[in-house]
């Protein structure tokens, strides 16, 4: 799916849409998700550190939370800060500025499809909310594989579908009824917050998406359910 279903691929409107919505994203995702999204990065940042990377790439940056949190956590490891969205790449040139990280983290304009790195250059990938939103996903997860060293690692944040029935149907209402209506008109782009709910759907469900990380070579394959299924962190190894 796409989030304006012009002519345009869904790769161009992604990057249309978060262009759309950058100015207010940080505070409609923090307040849409009662700042949960800041714990569940928070383990992010802990599975990372215990690798002891010294070259990252934060992939689907964004706004660079995740980016900026392994900075300081982890400050003899190098970031790159990779996204699609030039004003998204904006608003987190300024919190790394403001923040003092310019040593530590460097933003690229770029596509996961076609990443920019060489062969096995590093050590960890992250996504933090983005692999859903890849024009192509098979070929997004090829490329961070590439992108890794032999035993490099993948680690990933991504929305789920709760598979228990009771927590599934209060974040259907919750996500039909609050966070569509809410997040369309603070950000005054309503296909926007109608796409990004619907795409967790639309995304494969967690046993799926080990099956298609193990398919184009990762090993290792593992994830921790974050409250009660709505989030997945998913960790994997190149063989």
């Amino acid at each position: 799916m796409k989030p304006y279903n012009t002519t345009k691929s869904k790769k161009e409107e992604v990057r249309d849409m978060f262009d759309n919505i950058a100015p207010t994203y940080d505070k409609l995702n923090h307040i849409l998700s009662f700042s949960i999204d800041k714990m569940w990065r928070r383990r992010v940042v802990r599975l990372v550190r215990r690798l002891k990377p010294l070259r990252i790439m934060d992939l689907a940056t964004g706004t660079g939370d995740l980016a900026i949190k392994m900075a300081k956590r982890i400050p003899e490891a190098r970031i790159m800060g990779v996204d699609l969205s030039e004003k998204m790449l904006a608003v987190a040139a300024e919190k790394v500025r403001r923040q003092g990280l310019d040593d530590h983290i460097a933003l690229y304009q770029g596509d996961a499809e076609q990443l920019d790195v060489a062969d096995g250059l590093l050590d960890v990938v992250t996504v933090a909310f983005g692999v859903r939103n890849f024009g192509n996903l098979e070929q997004g997860l090829r490329e961070i594989w590439r992108s890794l060293r032999s035993g490099g690692h993948i680690v990933i944040l991504e929305f789920s579908t709760p598979s228990n029935p009771i927590v599934r149907k209060l974040y259907e209402f919750y996500s039909n009824h609050i966070m569509k209506p809410v997040g369309g008109m603070l950000s005054k782009d309503q296909k926007a917050y109608d796409y990004l709910p619907d795409s967790i759907v639309e995304f494969p469900a967690p046993d799926k998406f080990i099956d298609l990380l193990q398919s184009v070579g990762f090993e290792e394959c593992r994830r921790r359910s974050q409250s009660c299924g709505i989030a997945q962190i998913y960790i994997a190894r190149k063989r």
